[in-house]
């Protein structure tokens, strides 16, 4: 495998002098991506995050497959640095953990159904009662009224309610993004929020009930085609990676593979022909003089470019394109990435344990500290911390071999166990549509 690794990296010497957020302890009751994309982001910060899984195979996640060395894509990327416990919410024995990981708590995020919460007394007023200095991330699909209040929701039906998916695609295909986009805002919108909150706390001393619904984190994202729309009736037409104002513009094919860039004005369209094509007579024909013109004839500049690429490779073409003073990109696949010289460049893979022993690499966070290195921890075993935890609340060994012999936690024995009973779990897209993620109880609103 190819190896990202530096182990004299100066950043891993000088690791953690100060962690924003140490002394933090967030309880998150979370499943697939939007709520553990914002906790492993605290995570990575310093906090304390204890992720509140089922005992009957955990985060459903876990299950998706076993591509990462055994282990789940998603699990592994999204859950590194938690602490797992493994509880049964519906039991008064679990509710009762719960209430003392609550009075415990900086904050608490919820990604349950309308209605769950309450029903596993997680309702905000409740739970400011238990402690008020408690901040409460809610995460919902819809929000928490509204005609849409009680519908089910994951990605790409939010992809589609929001309009994205309708101004993505080529012109007779719409298509859903390749990632969980509405996912990745919503936790990252709530990320931000629970840090706006912490710092209101420091200045009132109380907590604070944060709610973000995914269509609102995508309706932020869709302002640009919302305002076309109304006040101008105007749409964004689906043009794959073309763009109807703009020509040259988007993927371009090479000897081996693509180039991505565009020509944004004249004088790039005088160096692109000049450096790039050798031809510099076109810089004032009556096809491509203009950008309208080039717009006009979109076919025949593309077929032209393309016959000049024919036997240049993606590097060729790159280079000449830097040359002309051209933005580019190449058209990477992710095995690309994965390799990609300017990550390696700037030190940006660490290693990362998972269960069972082993390590796989992962990328260090977007945001970079002077003096503080994302702290990274190993992702966890299904409930490997819930005796440490259970201790750590003041339960005595009696009260705890209790909660176990009653079902309402499960000691950890191995990883081995969690993983099986987690692949028995119904595929990804039977448990987004019946979204259920604990019996009734806690049921899947990413």
């Amino acid at each position: 495998m190819h190896s990202h690794m530096n182990p004299s990296s100066e950043n891993q010497t000088s690791a953690n002098e100060a962690k924003p957020l140490e002394g933090i302890r967030v309880v998150s009751l979370e499943h697939a991506l939007a709520a553990p994309l914002c906790t492993r982001h605290l995570a990575d910060l310093g906090a304390e995050v204890i992720k509140v899984e089922r005992i009957d195979g955990g985060d459903f996640s876990r299950g998706y497959d076993t591509y990462v060395l055994g282990q789940s894509t998603y699990f592994v990327w999204l859950n590194r640095g938690k602490r797992s416990l493994a509880l049964n919410v519906k039991t008064e024995g679990g509710r009762s953990v719960l209430d003392r990981l609550a009075a415990s708590a900086d904050v608490l995020v919820q990604n349950l159904a309308p209605g769950a919460a309450e029903r596993a007394g997680l309702g905000y007023e409740r739970l400011k009662s238990i402690n008020e200095r408690l901040i409460v991330a809610d995460i919902s699909g819809y929000g928490d009224r509204g005609p849409f209040a009680d519908k089910k929701a994951y990605d790409m039906l939010i992809q589609a309610e929001s309009g994205l998916i309708s101004i993505n695609g080529a012109a007779d295909t719409p298509a859903r993004v390749g990632i969980s986009v509405a996912d990745l805002a919503t936790g990252l919108y709530t990320q931000n929020a629970i840090l706006a909150a912490l710092i209101r706390r420091g200045k009132t001393g109380r907590g604070s009930h944060v709610q973000v619904a995914m269509l609102d984190a995508l309706a932020e994202w869709m302002h640009y085609p919302m305002y076309r729309h109304a006040y101008n009736q105007s749409v964004i037409p689906r043009q794959a990676m073309n763009n109807p104002w703009i020509a040259p513009y988007g993927g371009h094919a090479t000897r081996d593979g693509a180039v991505v860039f565009s020509v944004q004005n004249e004088r790039e369209w005088r160096s692109f022909c000049e450096l790039v094509l050798g031809m510099p007579e076109l810089t004032h024909s009556d096809a491509y003089g203009s950008n309208s013109r080039r717009i006009a004839h979109v076919a025949e500049l593309t077929a032209l470019i393309e016959a000049k690429f024919a036997d240049l490779s993606s590097l060729d073409v790159v280079a000449l394109l830097d040359r002309a003073g051209i933005a580019n990109g190449r058209l990477n696949a992710p095995k690309d990435l994965w390799e990609h010289p300017q990550l390696s460049a700037r030190d940006r893979w660490r290693e990362v344990g998972i269960p069972g022993g082993g390590t796989i690499q992962a990328l260090l966070p977007p945001a970079i500290f002077d003096g503080f290195e994302a702290v990274m921890g190993p992702v966890p075993a299904l409930g490997q911390d819930t005796q440490h935890v259970l201790s750590e609340l003041d339960f005595s060994a009696q009260q705890i071999e209790a909660l176990y012999a009653s079902g309402s936690a499960m000691q950890y024995a191995d990883d081995a166990p969690a993983r099986a009973a987690a692949l028995q779990q119904p595929n990804r897209e039977a448990i987004e549509s019946s979204s259920a993620l604990t019996n009734e109880t806690m049921e899947t609103r990413r």
